[in-house]
């Protein structure tokens, strides 16, 4: 065996760990969750073939209106990460006393299990006895308790605050990162010409980190857009279905109804966007290390 061969082996040998978790953990669920979206299984009944009688029929009104409400819960929850996150990056950069404290203090949400944070948020948002409701009755700012996941509107906007809580941690530590990658000359020359501290950050620091920006936004858009645990463990998507995002309707129907076949079609159509916003972050990387090499 010559030495070219024996090296193309032991790469293959390394590679096949990853290659068999792929194919068992990765490709199998995917081709089985694709097949069973075109049968009638569930618990009850024996497992037949419906082609794309599943399909058909989950693309009705009320899904059309989850489609539209999970895409809202997810732009407005992946703004405030990216908006929240800058301006808590550029405070984290500045040359304050205590200022590795404060980072550290940036840290708790992001590293609290995500389940007692969301209970957390849950108490909180209590009507009776929720520190939210308290705080707004003693300003005067209501006349009686407010039951936050009790009405729809106010339960929507409640787990995209929980969301964000839990998401901006990670974007302010990534973000300030990129933020310290900045060389430092830049910011001295623009000082001496006497550019004030907003011209700098619209100039020089946004301008930088914005393939740090587009990074961060297409992966949180991509997390928050399958989001389960926050809505399931604050409203179980109620209340009336306010909360309903398609990750919910999904587990809803598949474990909660049984109902397999319809499950695994509601998964498929969630994977085809979450490949379309894959595409769409490929494509946008792409061009941003074009315009580098230029």
């Amino acid at each position: 065996m010559t030495q070219s061969r024996a090296a193309w082996y032991f790469a293959w040998l390394l590679l096949t760990p990853a290659i068999l978790y792929v194919l068992v953990i990765v490709a199998w669920p995917l081709v089985e969750t694709f097949r069973l979206s075109f049968t009638n299984a569930s618990l009850r009944r024996t497992t037949d073939y419906v082609g794309w009688t599943n399909y058909e029929r989950i693309f009705d009104a009320r899904f059309l209106e989850i489609i539209i409400r999970t895409f809202t819960w997810t732009f407005f929850s992946v703004l405030l990460k990216m908006i929240i996150g800058t301006f808590g990056a550029v405070l984290l950069n500045c040359a304050v006393p205590g200022r590795n404290l404060f980072r550290i203090l940036t840290m708790p949400p992001w590293v609290v299990p995500m389940a007692i944070g969301i209970f957390m948020w849950g108490w909180m948002y209590n009507g009776q006895f929720g520190m939210i409701s308290g705080l707004l009755q003693r300003f005067g700012l209501v006349d009686g308790p407010v039951a936050f996941l009790a009405y729809g509107r106010s339960a929507y906007w409640a787990t995209i605050v929980t969301d964000v809580w839990i998401g901006v941690p990670m974007v302010t530590i990534y973000f300030l990162a990129a933020i310290q990658a900045i060389p430092r000359d830049l910011y001295e020359a623009a000082w001496t010409d006497g550019a004030s501290r907003w011209y700098r950050f619209r100039r020089i620091t946004l301008p930088l980190m914005m393939p740090a920006v587009i990074t961060m936004s297409m992966l949180s858009l991509i997390a928050t857009f399958n989001s389960f645990d926050i809505i399931w463990i604050l409203t179980q998507g109620g209340p009336s279905g306010s909360t309903t995002t398609m990750i919910i309707d999904t587990y809803s129907t598949a474990i909660g109804s049984r109902r397999y076949g319809e499950g695994a079609a509601r998964a498929v159509v969630i994977c085809i966007f979450l490949s379309l916003f894959c595409l769409a972050y490929f494509r946008i990387t792409r061009r941003l290390s074009k315009m580098d090499r230029v």
